[in-house]
């Protein structure tokens, strides 16, 4: 089953966090999953939470996403991407197939 990872991030060390940005495709694209959107002027709708940036990503599959985002090569950039942005990082299935 498809799902869709969503992160809302708040920038806490910008330069840590470019760090992580300037690595991140390279190492994404070695996986199978596609990246739908990367905002940082999301338009907040409703309620209070204002995240600095969103991204949206899908995955053929849990195991897909769970493939890139425990690998070796994402763990060593993911510490540029703890010390720059607090984040809220949501897994959800989706409805498309």
């Amino acid at each position: 089953m498809p799902v869709i990872a969503v992160a809302q991030l708040n920038f806490t060390d910008v330069e840590a966090y470019r760090r992580y940005q300037a690595r991140f495709m390279d190492i994404f694209q070695r996986f199978s999953g596609q990246l739908l959107a990367a905002d940082e002027n999301p338009t907040l709708i409703e309620g209070g939470f204002r995240p600095d940036k969103v991204v949206i990503m899908s995955f053929p599959s849990e195991a897909d996403f769970h493939a890139w985002s425990d690998s070796a090569d994402y763990q060593e950039i993911s510490r540029d991407r703890r010390a720059g942005a607090s984040a809220t990082i949501l897994l959800v299935r989706s409805l498309a197939a």
